[in-house]
């Protein structure tokens, strides 16, 4: 077992939320509520650097915005939970894709079948 799906498995013992591990619609939508919460959380953050620390990064913002990082990737495990796929699973599938562009020239651009 990698870090992923040890960090996935840990996260899990942690949730509480409406129809968890279901993989319904409900369970589905509110994971991605929260994560749509916490990268909004985020640029928040950076917004306020930009318009109050004159795009200064503290050490104390690099604290904060760390600690939303890691309500991301909390967010993120438990999606994958229930989508019933494992973390590990999902990085390895979206390096392959990236690399797949690379190799083929079409890194930049748009749309999901590049």
């Amino acid at each position: 077992m990698n870090g992923f799906d040890a960090y996935q498995i840990a996260a899990g013992n942690t949730a509480i939320y409406p129809s968890k591990g279901t993989g319904n619609a409900e369970a589905l939508a509110y994971v991605a509520l929260g994560l749509a919460g916490e990268a909004g959380e985020i640029a928040n953050k950076v917004k306020k650097i930009l318009r109050d620390n004159d795009g200064i990064v503290t050490p104390e913002v690099r604290a904060q915005l760390r600690e939303e990082v890691g309500d991301v990737q909390w967010y993120i495990a438990r999606f994958a939970s229930e989508l019933d796929a494992s973390l590990s699973d999902i990085a390895d599938d979206n390096i392959s894709k990236l690399y797949s562009r690379q190799q083929r020239g079409v890194l930049h651009g748009s749309g999901d079948t590049r």
